[in-house]
């Protein structure tokens, strides 16, 4: 990356100081730009799903390295529990979605509540363990809550061979979609040789499993990452989850330049040698230094601007995130590492520019709340409004979940000090309610930018990537007008 001729910082800078100049292209098509990273973790979409524990659960895990990402479970989740949603993962399959199910018998008012827990909006009646109908949203309207599903469901519904999604390849996946698209059906239910439901296909579905490539272990199954606090005993936290076949592990803390980070993170490296290790967070080159040394593959750059995180309004401490990335980057690219990019991204143009500025993944958090696949019940506001609860890492609530092991004393007197909102309603967008959806428009704007840039790989829009600084108006200058302007 280069700054534009006469265009030279003299402070830090956030994403929204600057932007992409064009140049000259010989990329025609944004999808001959290939995103999959170089860092080691084995993701193709530069997009990692942040260790927040109302972001990254099972759901959020699998769809998202389904689409090539990686989500990284909280630190605060139990081994135990961590063993259980890892094992589900890798069960899953790398293009069947998996199923939100119910029987004949169970209730509307049941199969409502869990139609909301995937975007593909249905669910699959299912009698002997074989699908029997389709039942949506629509078709719970206006009947009673105890009514059955029998009695709204479709039946006999189209149904996919698993055989023709797994020989086909590409020509499977357009055999399917044309299937489902005769039939005028979004969604139909995947089967075995033996008629036994495997999952569901989704038109749109179909479409992205034909651009995204899943991101795959060695085994060929979907991979998932997990965190480490520091506190505790992070080196049996460590050999715990390698035991569960975590494919990265994450030092995680709010400041990562400390003596117990370093002691963590040379704990876990000396059980994972042959696993990525991500540490942090700094905003410093000598930060980064000191985490290289120390043992980390990855190290994770951002103080203060996650959506959640009051940090700098409660302490001042943190950096600009675009100076952050870009100085950290510098220096890892130096010793041979790799940085995250973690909080501070709203907009697909923030994507592009931490890439620019040399991340190899952009960590997403609050952002990705507000979906379907984040963990949590749905909730609607009086006007209607689907939302979910989200907060900060560093909140009391956080904390709190954290600190379940200690005493009562011990916990409330942790409780006193937060850095993060406690509960904040995160809406669904109406257009984009799922992850799959937010992650179309990102790596749409950042395989875009690439194009614009001349860049066939991440690794060329690193080196070919031309910034430049902007004003507050300058950044308002490039916002679509609002309706009815």
């Amino acid at each position: 990356m280069r700054f534009l001729p006469g265009h030279q910082a003299t402070h830090d800078l956030t994403y929204g100081d600057v932007f992409l100049v064009p140049s000259r292209s010989e990329v025609s098509s944004r999808f001959d730009v290939d995103l999959a990273t170089t860092d080691g973790t084995g993701t193709t979409i530069p997009v990692v799903v942040a260790n927040m524990t109302a972001v990254a659960g099972r759901r959020m895990a699998e769809t998202v390295a389904r689409r090539g990402g990686m989500a990284v479970l909280p630190q605060d989740t139990p081994s135990d529990v961590v063993a259980d949603v890892v094992a589900k993962v890798k069960r899953c399959h790398s293009v069947v979605e998996t199923a939100v199910t119910v029987t004949p018998h169970d209730t509307v008012g049941e199969t409502l509540a869990l139609i909301g827990k995937r975007s593909h909006g249905a669910a699959v009646a299912v009698a002997d363990g074989r699908p029997v109908g389709v039942v949506t949203e629509a078709d719970c309207q206006g009947v009673d809550r105890y009514t059955q599903v029998a009695e709204v469901m479709a039946s006999d519904p189209t149904t996919i061979d698993l055989a023709v999604l797994e020989q086909g390849g590409a020509s499977g996946l357009r055999t399917a979609f044309d299937r489902l698209h005769a039939a005028r059906r979004r969604f139909a239910p995947v089967v075995d040789a033996s008629g036994r439901l495997v999952g569901v296909l989704t038109q749109v579905g179909a479409l992205r499993s034909s651009i995204y490539a899943p991101a795959l272990d060695d085994r060929g199954r979907l991979r998932v990452a997990a965190a480490i606090g520091i506190n505790g005993d992070p080196k049996r936290k460590a050999a715990e989850l390698l035991e569960a076949e975590v494919d990265v592990l994450v030092v995680d803390t709010a400041h990562g330049h400390q003596r117990k980070m370093l002691e963590a993170l040379a704990a876990v490296r000396s059980l994972a040698p042959g696993v990525p290790v991500v540490a942090g967070n700094v905003v410093t080159a000598e930060g980064v230094r000191d985490l290289v040394d120390a043992g980390a593959d990855v190290i994770k750059v951002g103080v203060g601007p996650g959506a959640m995180c009051t940090t700098r309004m409660m302490t001042s401490v943190g950096r600009p995130q675009f100076s952050a990335v870009l100085e950290c980057a510098t220096e890892a690219r130096r010793l041979g590492r790799h940085v995250w990019a973690d909080g501070g991204v709203r907009y697909p143009r923030d994507v592009a520019l931490a890439l620019a500025a040399g991340a190899s993944q952009v960590m997403i958090g609050s952002w990705f709340a507000g979906t379907h696949e984040s963990p949590g019940d749905l909730h609607a506001d009086p006007d209607g409004r689907l939302y979910k609860e989200s907060f900060g890492m560093a909140s009391a609530r956080a904390v709190a979940a954290r600190t379940r092991g200690g005493s009562a004393f011990d916990r409330a007197r942790k409780g006193l000090y937060e850095e993060g909102i406690s509960s904040s309603r995160m809406y669904l967008d109406p257009q984009r309610p799922g992850v799959e959806d937010l992650l179309d428009q990102i790596t749409s704007g950042v395989r875009s930018a690439a194009t614009y840039v001349g860049a066939a790989t991440l690794g060329e829009f690193y080196e070919r990537a031309v910034v430049g600084l902007q004003s507050a108006a300058g950044f308002d200058e490039g916002r679509p007008l609002p309706d009815g302007w």
